[in-house]
């Protein structure tokens, strides 16, 4: 055999046994990488992996927000408690300060409260003069004056309120029209109330339609008749 026939046959087994050995060894990485987390895994170690990144829904959006919400949320104011008007029975109502004029009597009327419980008193109580036995209106009842305003007047125990009556005189109009009648009560109905409270009080009234009386809105403290 030549030379280099004999060079090159130990050439080509030369290059064989590398591609065996590059082959065999990874193969051998390879197992050895799988056999070492199978061997951890094993032992009960625990092997970590990083999630993918993930994009939130719309749902989740939404209840992310709405727990959001939820903590920063303050709890809702309370309403005060809204104090009752004061019924008939809690008044005292009385005739305070009067001053006449020309054809008119001008007549404070003090509503005192003499419960135990405060209540309030809005707007216009309901005024006429009144007589006879049994005891009944006489006349028609008096007319609002709106010239001053209207206030929600509160009442603790022994606290008072007035309105300002005007009594027009009787004789102001012909006896035909008017009807004269002697009067001794002043017919009361606190405001927003039905039952009346009878104040004596001597005036004349007019029996027909002849209307004497008007009256102011409620006001708080005792009156003045000026």
């Amino acid at each position: 055999m030549s030379s280099s026939l004999m060079l090159r046959r130990v050439f080509l087994a030369t290059a064989l046994t590398g591609v065996v050995v590059l082959a065999t060894g990874c193969n051998a990485g390879s197992a050895t990488s799988s056999g070492g987390t199978a061997a951890a895994t094993a032992a009960g170690a625990s092997v970590t992996t990083t999630p993918a990144a993930t994009t939130p829904t719309a749902a989740n959006r939404a209840q992310a927000g709405s727990r959001g919400s939820n903590t920063q949320a303050q709890p809702a104011g309370t309403t005060p408690k809204r104090i009752a008007a004061c019924p008939t029975r809690y008044l005292k109502v009385r005739p305070g300060v009067s001053q006449g004029t020309a054809g008119s009597v001008y007549q404070v009327i003090d509503f005192t409260n003499i419960a135990q419980t405060t209540c309030t008193l809005y707007g216009y109580p309901g005024v006429s003069l009144a007589g006879g036995s049994p005891v009944h209106q006489i006349g028609p009842a008096a007319t609002r004056n709106t010239t001053g305003p209207r206030a929600l007047v509160t009442l603790a125990p022994g606290a008072t309120g007035n309105v300002l009556l005007r009594i027009t005189d009787a004789g102001n109009y012909p006896a035909a029209q008017c009807h004269p009648t002697a009067a001794q009560y002043l017919q009361v109905y606190p405001p927003g109330q039905t039952t009346p409270i009878y104040v004596a009080y001597t005036s004349t009234a007019c029996a027909g339609t002849v209307g004497l009386l008007s009256v102011s809105a409620l006001q708080p403290g005792s009156g003045s008749a000026s």
